[in-house]
C-alpha cells in the first residue's frame, strides 16, 4: 500500500506489534527503531508525568542513535513517534508484570471492577528539532472474568508483555469488557487522534 503521507518520512520508536498495527491502520508507512532505556530508572509521582517522561526518554535515545549515523541531506522532514502506556488500578501504576503470578493477580483484580490506561505520545520533527507531546486516558469497566479465561491468557503469554497484563482487544477478554470510556487504540498504546494532532503540529513549523 502506498503511503498517503509521502511528504515526510516516519519512524516508529517502538517494538510493539499493537502500535505497529495502529500506525499501519492510520495509513502510514514507517521504519522501526527501538529505544534501549532502563524504564525502571525513570520514576514520577503521577502516571501522566511518568508516561510523558518515558516517551521522551525513548525519543531522546533514538535521536542520539540517529545522530551517530550518516546525516540525511534530504529536504524531506523525518518524524519520530515515541510512546508509552501504563495501567492505573486503584491509584497504583501498573507496568508490565514481572511474573506469571503478578499477571494473574492483575487480571483477577479487573474482574467486576474497573481500571484505566494512561498513554503518552511524543512526536519529534528531526529536521527542525521541534517536539510535541500529549497524554490520553481511558477508563475500562469489566464484567466477571472467569478463572478459566485468566489461565488461558496466562498460558498464551501475551499478557506478560503488556502494561498491567491488560489486553481488552483479546478475543478471550473482549466478552468480559462492560464499557470503555475512550478509544481502544489508546488502550493498545497509540491514541490515533492525539498522534495525528501532534504530527500536524510538528510539521506546521516546517511549512512556515
Amino acid at each position: 500500500m502506498e503511503s498517503i503521507h509521502p511528504h515526510f518520512k516516519l519512524i516508529l520508536g517502538s517494538s510493539s506489534i499493537a502500535r505497529r498495527k495502529i500506525l499501519t491502520d492510520m495509513g502510514y508507512q514507517f521504519t522501526l527503531m527501538s529505544a534501549d532505556i532502563d524504564e525502571k530508572s525513570i520514576r514520577k509521582d503521577k502516571p501522566e508525568e511518568l508516561v510523558l517522561a518515558l516517551a521522551e526518554a525513548k525519543a531522546d535515545a533514538i535521536v542520539s542513535k540517529l545522530h551517530t549515523e550518516c546525516e540525511d541531506e534530504e529536504q524531506q522532514p523525518t518524524i519520530l513517534i515515541a510512546s508509552d502506556t501504563v495501567v492505573v488500578y486503584e491509584d497504583t501504576v501498573r507496568e508490565k508484570p514481572s511474573s506469571v503470578e503478578e499477571a494473574r493477580e492483575y487480571i483477577r483484580g479487573y474482574s467486576k471492577g474497573h481500571t484505566a490506561t494512561v498513554s503518552s505520545v511524543a512526536v519529534t520533527n528531526l529536521k527542525t528539532g521541534l517536539r510535541k507531546s500529549g497524554v490520553d486516558k481511558v477508563e475500562i469497566y469489566f464484567n466477571e472474568i472467569p478463572e478459566e479465561t485468566i489461565e488461558k491468557l496466562i498460558e498464551e503469554g501475551t499478557v506478560l508483555k503488556v502494561a498491567g497484563a491488560l489486553l481488552i482487544e483479546h478475543p478471550l477478554i473482549l466478552p468480559c469488557v462492560k464499557e470503555v470510556a475512550g478509544t481502544t487504540d489508546s488502550v493498545m498504546g497509540l491514541p490515533k487522534e492525539l498522534t495525528e494532532k501532534l504530527i500536524k503540529e510538528v510539521l506546521a513549523m516546517t511549512s512556515i
